[in-house]
């Protein structure tokens, strides 16, 4: 398992400079049908009430679960029921990990509960728990650079700020087993976000080859300020019991179904987001809401009676929170038939007020979020993997550098902005030199282009993981908008006489 298969967000990270629409031929060509497509999701009602029955009645959806394969049969039928041809579970098989009972309070100084969620992926401490002194590391480089025989023994507590995604999860993802190889007995990591609300954040970690395996869990923002003062007063305990562990892999899949060209029915333009979930919340912004406004984008196409030429396809994957299964087996699927794929797009950043979208140009633009992910978790150097995730979720701005880019490359990024500028009727008229998701990365890898809705991302990590992601955080307002956007999006992909330059420089995905 990479870091990237279970981490990319990449709608909302990194932050990168948007350029503006711009007309042309293709621009012209198709706005007439793109103001269709605008007003019918403008108007639209079904999409949010499908994504209410998917969040309020089947609910949380963790890899493994039974809500998971419930959420699997209702996917398949709702495709089927709006017409969608050739649908399916695309079997993949995905790791069961399994919460239990945990909790975790402060016994020395004080005795408080720390407010917490054990990392997915996380081993568990023994039945007793485990009981030892803390160490307070505010981040990686800290780590490295302090003595072993400071962290042996020790329950290692990184609060490393937030300075964005990027950087916040890193340490959550890679910061356990570093941790470890220097003696640590457990980690404690604050969560990845901004908000202070006592609301613990999940999320999967990585164990790192030939280091060992310590239990670790996510604790609030607040408990960790609680714990730097506390320990910079004196010796502080923490006990912390976890009953996390691993059962035999289950068999699951991702739904898949399709609008079939008029003329070219073989070249497929994909879209879609994860239908797994974490085990808190109800999965409504990550990645309910994606999924389903891919769905009604395409049934909102079908509804029309527009006709592109080329096959249109929506993937709910599976398995992208904890491993990233899923987007593995769609490519091996599809073997040498993954040519034939001429577009993909993921949505899995929320969907809160989209602003444009993001086309990852390979010659010019940033890495996406998948590969400084990648090339981060990779690093042994920790102080060079924070460097690389604080330059993708930082807030720096990533401007593209046309001078950079191939004569074909151009055209692509023209084309874009043409796509882009049939936006702005919902505002979404930008577009980004980055875009693409965990999802998608085994098929990008292989060439495929790569795009996503990009979002205002004012609050996507305020609940991100947590108890939080309910249906109530979705404005429905905005919520047809980004349907309004992947519609045209991928509506014109499928229809246009020219086609988008892939990533044929892209490293590939294991």
């Amino acid at each position: 398992m990479l870091v990237p298969a279970v981490l990319a967000v990449s709608a909302v990270v990194p932050s990168v400079a948007q350029t503006p629409g711009q007309t042309g031929p293709i621009a012209e060509k198709y706005k007439a049908d793109a103001d269709k497509i605008i007003a019918a999701a403008m108007k639209d009602t079904e999409g949010y009430e499908t994504l209410a029955y998917l969040t309020d009645h089947i609910g949380k959806r963790l890899s493994g679960s039974d809500s998971l394969l419930k959420a699997l049969s209702w996917g398949e039928e709702t495709m089927k029921k709006a017409g969608f041809q050739n649908v399916s579970i695309q079997e993949a098989k995905v790791p069961h990990w399994v919460r239990g009972q945990e909790e975790a309070s402060i016994i020395a100084p004080l005795s408080k509960p720390l407010h917490m969620l054990g990392l997915g992926m996380s081993v568990g401490t023994p039945a007793e728990g485990i009981t030892a002194p803390v160490i307070f590391i505010p981040d990686l480089a800290a780590l490295a650079n302090t003595p072993d025989d400071q962290i042996k023994g020790k329950i290692v507590v990184f609060n490393p700020g937030w300075h964005g995604y990027g950087l916040g999860s890193i340490h959550r993802t890679t910061g356990p087993s570093r941790a470890a190889a220097k003696g640590a007995v457990a980690v404690l990591v604050r969560s990845a976000t901004g908000l202070a609300m006592q609301t613990p954040h999940t999320g999967t970690l990585t164990y790192l080859p030939d280091m060992p395996k310590v239990p670790a869990a996510a604790i609030t923002v607040e408990d960790a300020l609680l714990l730097e003062r506390l320990a910079k007063e004196g010796p502080v305990q923490v006990h912390l019991k976890m009953e996390a562990h691993m059962e035999a892999d289950q068999k699951a899949g991702n739904v898949v179904g399709e609008i079939p060209g008029s003329e070219h029915p073989e070249q497929v333009v994909v879209l879609g987001g994860h239908i797994d979930s974490w085990d808190v919340g109800q999965g409504a912004m990550d990645d309910g809401g994606g999924i389903i406004s891919c769905f009604e984008a395409v049934n909102l196409i079908h509804k029309l009676g527009l006709k592109p030429k080329r096959t249109i396809r929506v993937v709910f994957w599976v398995n992208e929170e904890n491993g990233g299964a899923g987007g593995r087996a769609y490519r091996d699927a599809l073997g040498d038939k993954v040519k034939n794929l001429v577009a993909a797009i993921e949505s899995d950043g929320g969907v809160e007020r989209p602003v444009g979208n993001g086309y990852t140009v390979m010659g010019g633009g940033p890495a996406s979020g998948s590969a400084a992910r990648r090339q981060a978790g990779a690093s042994a150097n920790p102080a060079a993997a924070m460097a690389a995730m604080a330059a993708m979720g930082g807030g720096a701005q990533h401007p593209l550098d046309e001078s950079k880019l191939t004569p074909e490359e151009k055209k692509s990024w023209d084309t874009i902005r043409q796509i882009a500028s049939l936006l702005q009727p919902i505002g979404a008229d930008s577009a980004s030199p980055a875009g693409g998701g965990s999802d998608i990365g085994p098929i990008v890898a292989a060439g495929v282009p790569s795009l996503s809705p990009r979002t205002v991302g004012e609050h996507y990590f305020d609940w991100h993981h947590t108890e939080a992601d309910t249906l109530d955080k979705v404005d429905p307002e905005d919520f047809r908008k980004n349907i309004a956007l992947l519609g045209v999006l991928s509506y014109v992909l499928a229809d246009m006489d020219g086609q988008l330059v892939g990533h044929t420089s892209a490293a590939p995905m294991e």
